[in-house]
């Protein structure tokens, strides 16, 4: 496990109520390859925008909570600054997670792609979660790659809005190069690429067929042939599933050859998170990745 700082580890001690902490080595065996059939006896946890219920989203704070919680999957969001450079941040605005509106005033509707890197570098991005995360930085995706692989932990990168970014896929993967993010070990084992936009997704698999790619939405029945063609996973809100979906979508072949995959989210109690394994989903994406942990396995 990573050396915390003070502030962070006193932080996120405190909001994880004393909960005893397990080791990153004793995280769920069964989310070890990124492409394997449902052949875990539980759901996959995966922590979304890390274990966001404990740290501020999409921060290193995040990915360290997760990781102490003994999690090997952590969600992020990727998006594009004004100057080129990748960032991790949920919204398409900085309003909700940073103080942008108070750094940059008259600067509405404070839009990612409206400013540069070095602007959103300047933004608190945990004051909002709580005064113990005070300071907490936007990373970019190389130092969020960076925090992950000191972890040992698995990604799970979602293309945020790709409309808004055009060209965007072939600049995630050549930060994840560069990174060491596309060697066999990582994208065997260690890494998927998700969107709501499916010639996003498209044209991820197009550029690097290797990849495990996953399709966020509910495609109906009949259209799911036309998704395994190019993806390895239909990840659908819990809100829309079903055990006849779950089965329908497991049923096909992905783009590499092996049973679509099916994980779920945002669910955040126990009783939802046993109710959707029941279902058989492969995996489940969550705010809450103990609380779902304890509760599917």
């Amino acid at each position: 496990m990573s050396v915390r700082t003070a502030t962070t580890s006193g932080a996120v001690a405190a909001l994880l109520g004393g909960c005893f902490l397990l080791p990153a080595a004793q995280a769920q065996a069964s989310g070890t390859q990124a492409q394997a059939p449902g052949a875990q006896d539980s759901p996959v946890v995966y922590a979304h925008r890390g274990a966001s219920a404990y740290a501020p989203e999409n921060t290193l704070a995040a990915v360290d909570a997760a990781d102490d919680l003994g999690i090997a999957w952590v969600e992020n969001d990727v998006q594009r600054t004004k100057d080129g450079v990748l960032v991790v941040v949920h919204d398409t605005t900085l309003s909700r997670t940073t103080d942008a509106e108070e750094v940059f005033p008259g600067r509405a509707p404070w839009a990612v792609k409206d400013f540069t890197a070095a602007e959103i570098a300047e933004l608190d991005a945990g004051s909002w979660f709580g005064a113990g995360f005070a300071g907490a930085r936007v990373p970019t995706l190389s130092q969020y790659l960076d925090r992950v692989e000191r972890n040992r932990q698995k990604l799970l990168l979602e293309i945020k809005s790709p409309q808004t970014y055009p060209g965007i896929e072939r600049e995630i993967l050549r930060v994840l190069r560069q990174e060491g993010w596309l060697d066999r070990g990582h994208v065997k084992h260690r890494l998927v690429i998700q969107s709501f936009g499916a010639e996003s997704v498209k044209n991820v698999h197009v550029l690097r067929p290797d990849v495990v790619t996953g399709f966020l939405g509910t495609p109906a029945v009949a259209d799911l042939p036309s998704y395994a063609a190019f993806t390895d996973q239909i990840n659908p809100s819990h809100t829309t599933l079903s055990a006849g979906y779950v089965a329908a979508v497991q049923k096909l072949k992905g783009a590499h050859g092996k049973p679509l995959r099916v994980n779920t989210w945002t669910v955040n109690d126990a009783a939802k998170a046993a109710e959707v394994a029941g279902f058989g989903v492969d995996g489940i994406i969550t705010d809450k990745p103990d609380t779902v942990r304890d509760a599917t396995r």
